[in-house]
Order: structure tokens, then sequence, then C-alpha cells
């Protein structure tokens, strides 16, 4: 099967047009959700500790709440989450996907027990479905193609970004006062935000940046003729299944970072708060900023680019992960940790901006709802609980490094992915030879 489109014609001109300050406002509306979003996200990995301490769960409960719990709700009700928008206003339902995983962020902090806080963590699940998908579109309606790779990333920085915010304001917090008071606070900057947004933007018109495509009256996009498509054409199959490999180590080693970093490297909340909040803020933006531009520089060229970046990132970051595992002290681990955070994500920008070309503009709030679909159930539904779960076994011959165990036991996930990745890779360069 080919790898080029049959939905969207080449543009005559391969030269990006001209961008407004209005595209640049709803950007950076976008990304302020989606930083809140992610930070409400891994609010729980950050505060792993003391939340451990005071509701009494054990490594697998932590895995399972931040992961397979958390990525039922998620992923799936991503999916008619992602159908509804392609056929209604997509900026309603990012606002009230907003609303409600604030509100259940603020119950998380409310919790008494390990059942309330499990159920308020599938709520933030729930509610972040409506997130991602939805603001793919948007964006891509904003920017034109030749643009839209380097808008992704700079969107994409909004995970690093929360998790940096989520490091230092939630450890300071919880070191000041409570781990709950981080929950609280978090979650009513989110209300907030989920009023405001759709005063700031507005819903742009579907594929009319598209050429061609935006001269003819838009269709709806059916919901299993999208499905169909999407599992039918192995590029984007296998995007999808190279992200949720490469995700597998990044949410299995990002939910237990903090507390690996305190139990097994002797690293305190107010140490946490400044130097690993630098580490994930400064490596993990770096990493997706400068892989949108690389983007959409080499795929202009070869879309071989689209899956080529991310197995060389992922190849690279391999050496130093082992580092940061094996270091013995919690320095030297940060230093080897600024491989990872680098290298780690450049197959995001990569995948969605991929998906979002190869698709029609009506289907691609659920193409992307269907990607994150595929990588978030692999990556953050397996990931954490494989991690969580392997820590409690090594827990027995390992008591004291039974997580630097479960970690090293991440490395195979890597080879899957930059596999996948390859077999991306021949796929393009075989159709660009046809």
């Amino acid at each position: 099967m080919s790898a080029q489109s049959p939905a969207l014609a080449p543009s005559a001109d391969p030269r990006p047009g001209p961008v407004g300050s209005r595209a640049w406002l709803v950007l950076a509306m976008l990304w302020f959700v989606y930083v809140l979003n992610f930070l409400d996200r891994q609010l729980m990995s950050i505060l792993a500790k003391p939340i451990q301490d005071s509701l009494h769960v054990t490594d697998s409960q932590l895995g399972l709440i931040g992961g397979l719990y958390f990525a039922m709700f998620y992923c799936f009700i991503a999916i008619p989450v992602g159908w509804l928008a392609d056929r209604t206003n997509r900026v309603a339902v990012l606002s009230i996907a907003c609303g409600i995983w604030s509100a259940a962020t603020i119950a998380c902090g409310l919790s008494r027990n390990y059942g309330q806080f499990a159920f308020s963590r599938m709520t933030v699940g729930f509610g972040e479905a409506g997130g991602v998908p939805p603001s793919y579109a948007i964006i891509s309606d904003y920017f034109p193609s030749g643009r839209r790779g380097t808008a992704l990333g700079i969107y994409n920085l909004g995970p690093p970004v929360g998790a940096a915010l989520g490091i230092a304001f939630g450890a300071t917090i919880a070191a000041a006062f409570n781990w709950r008071y981080a929950f609280v606070a978090l979650g009513a900057v989110g209300v907030l935000a989920a009023a405001i947004l759709p005063l700031m933007v507005k819903e742009p018109r579907r594929g009319g940046l598209d050429g061609a495509t935006a001269e003819a009256p838009m269709q709806k996009a059916g919901f299993w003729s999208t499905f169909k498509m999407f599992f039918s054409r192995p590029t984007l199959v296998l995007a999808a299944l190279g992200s949720g490999a490469t995700q597998f180590v990044t949410y299995g080693l990002g939910n237990f970072t903090t507390l690996f970093l305190m139990r097994e490297k002797g690293m305190v909340l107010s140490q946490i708060a400044v130097w690993y909040a630098l580490v994930v803020g400064i490596g993990m933006s770096a990493g997706i900023f400068v892989s949108g531009r690389v983007i959409d520089r080499y795929t202009r060229r070869s879309k071989v680019a689209y899956a080529l970046v991310p197995a060389v990132s992922l190849t690279l970051a391999v050496p130093f992960y082992l580092g940061f595992v094996w270091a013995p002290t919690w320095p030297l681990a940060l230093v080897f940790l600024i491989g990872p955070t680098f290298l780690n994500y450049f197959y995001l920008s990569s995948s969605v901006a991929l998906v979002q070309e190869e698709v029609r503009p009506e289907q691609r709030v659920m193409s992307g709802a269907l990607l994150l679909l595929v990588m978030n159930f692999i990556g953050l539904g397996l990931g954490p609980t494989f991690v969580g779960a392997a820590s409690d076994v090594f827990r027995a011959s390992h008591p004291h490094n039974s997580l630097q165990m479960a970690l090293y036991a991440l490395v195979p996930f890597y080879a899957i992915a930059i596999g996948l990745f390859l077999w991306l890779a021949r796929i393009f360069a075989r159709a660009e030879k046809i």
C-alpha cells in the first residue's frame, strides 16, 4: 500500500503560507490547557512518596492507578469523544473536558482512601480523553501544511512544561504543607481555564487550509469508516505501535522516577522541586521543540524522516538511560537522565504530524484519538503497571533496589520501538521508489 494519502492533494507550492497572529494566540491557549492536562495527569507520580505513605499503597497499586486504571478511561473514551468532536464544535468539547478533569483533580486531593483516590484518578482520565485530539485538529486548521510540524511541536511542549511545573510546584507545596493542597490548587486553575477557553479560541473551518479539499463541502466523518481507514493503513498502525512501545518506556519510567530518586537515590522533595524539575523542563522541552523543527525540515524531502528520526533518537537514548538507572548517586543519575528526557520524545511530533497529514480534515480528531488510543493504552496503560508489578516481584530478592531492577526491565522495549519505526521507514522508502 502506498504511503501517500489519497485524501489530500499535494500543494502546488511546497512553501508554507503565512501564519497570522490569531493562530499563534490560539496555539498559546491550547498549549496552556495542555500544560494543565499533563500537570494534573503527572501530579500523582510526582507526589508518589507522600501519597504512598498517607494512603498506604504498594508499588503495584500505584502502577495500576497511574497506568491501567487511568488508561482504561483515557484511551477508550477518547474514541467516541473524537467522533463527537469531528461532527460538532471541537472547542466546546475541549472546554467541557478541561472542566471535568480539573474538578476530578480537586477530588483527588480530597480523597481519604485508596478507593476514592483511584476513582478520582479514573475520572481525571475520563476528562483528559477530550483534551488532546480536538486540539490537534484545531491546530491543523489554523496552521497550513509545512507549518504543522513546528506548531504541533510547540503544542507538544505542554507535557514537559506541565511535568516541570508539577514537579516544582507540586513538590514545593507538598513539602511546605500537604500533598492534598497541590491537587486542590492546580485543579482550581483548570476549572478557571475551562471557563475562559471558549472566549479565547473560536472554532476554525475544517480543512480550510488544505487547498483543493477546502473548496468542496465538508462531509461529516463516519465512525466506522474512519476506524477502518486508520487500521487498514500500515503506516498509521506502525506509527501508533512504535509510539506505544516508546511510551511504555517513557510512562513506565516517568511514573516512578520521583519515587526511584527519593527511595533509592536519596533525594528529598525540596531537591526534587529544583533539580529534577530543571532536567525535565529543559530536556523534554528541547527534545520536543527540536523534533518538530527537524520533522518539518526533513519530511519535505522524504516521508522516511517520519520514522527514521524517532528510530535514531531512541537508539541514542539507550546508553544514557542505562547510565541513569545504574548511577550510584542522584546528581550523577540526573546528569544521565538529561539524555533520555531530550531524546525519548522525538517520536511524538513525528507521529502526530504524520497522522494529521495523512488523513482527511474531517477525520483528524478521531484519527488523532485512535493514535492516542493505541500508543497510550500500550504505554500509559501497561508501562507503569509493568514497572510497579516488577518492583514488587523484585522486592523479595532486591529489597533495597527493586525499582532499579524494574527500570532495567524496560530496556527491551526500546529495541521494540526502534524496530517498529525502522519497519515504518522501510515502507515509506519502498513507496517513494514506485
